[in-house]
């Protein structure tokens, strides 16, 4: 390959529309890798806080020292935040009232709360992945057609059109659509990738939250029948 037709040569000598383009598409390629990782290291934790936090809610611990164990809300995430902000509820309603579904439905609430908090964390920067995966073709094909628009106006004013002469236009166009497909692929991949692990995190974190109300459920119907006695 002659030094015109390498692709750095191609893209230094390229029309200024186009290296415009081929910018936006390598910096959109460097932040969604940097995404991906950053992500992938946070579902990563999650997944293991996840793990460690239920073998000890299941492990038989009293729920008031489980508690007292677990960090300030701040600091918990996952079901671990599910658990505090539910039991926290459940402590400041108890002493108030003795209508034991008003205590689970704000408890319940709470959960949702702490859910909804997760699920943003869990999704930042999702869509920025999402984004660079549609939109980067077209932002590529779009500095194709400009590239091939001006090859044909050069070529209008050659004398004799050959395909040496056709070639380096051509090509440096298509450079730009390449460079669009370099940055979709990757990202269209591991938003999928992400996604799903997301999505079933969160679905762990709704299965804990209705079992976690559903001991306090029977928690509560047990305290009521022992005042009743």
């Amino acid at each position: 390959m002659n030094d015109s037709m390498s692709i750095p040569y191609l893209i230094m000598n390229a029309s200024g529309v186009v290296q415009v383009v081929m910018f936006i598409l390598i910096l959109a390629s460097i932040l969604s890798w940097i995404v991906i990782f950053q992500r992938s290291f946070v579902i990563r934790r999650a997944k293991r806080a996840h793990q460690a936090f239920e073998e000890r809610f299941w492990s038989g611990i009293d729920l008031n020292e489980l508690y007292k164990e677990t960090p300030s809300e701040q600091e918990t995430v996952g079901a671990e935040h599910i658990f505090r902000a539910g039991f926290r509820e459940f402590n400041r309603l108890l002493p108030k009232t003795r209508n034991p579904q008003s205590i689970l439905e704000g408890v319940q609430r709470s959960m949702r709360v702490a859910w909804s908090r997760e699920e943003e964390r869990l999704n930042l920067h999702l869509v920025f992945l999402a984004t660079v995966a549609s939109a980067s073709p077209y932002i590529g094909l779009f500095g194709t057609v400009w590239g091939i628009m001006g090859s044909f106006q050069s070529l209008s004013m050659a004398q004799q059109a050959t395909l040496a002469t056709v070639a380096p236009w051509i090509a440096e166009a298509l450079i730009a659509t390449a460079m669009g497909l370099f940055a979709a692929i990757p990202a269209v991949i591991f938003y999928n990738r992400l996604s799903s692990a997301s999505g079933k995190l969160l679905g762990k974190y709704e299965d804990f939250a209705e079992e976690f109300h559903s001991i306090l459920h029977r928690n509560l119907q047990g305290r009521g029948t022992s005042e009743e006695a």
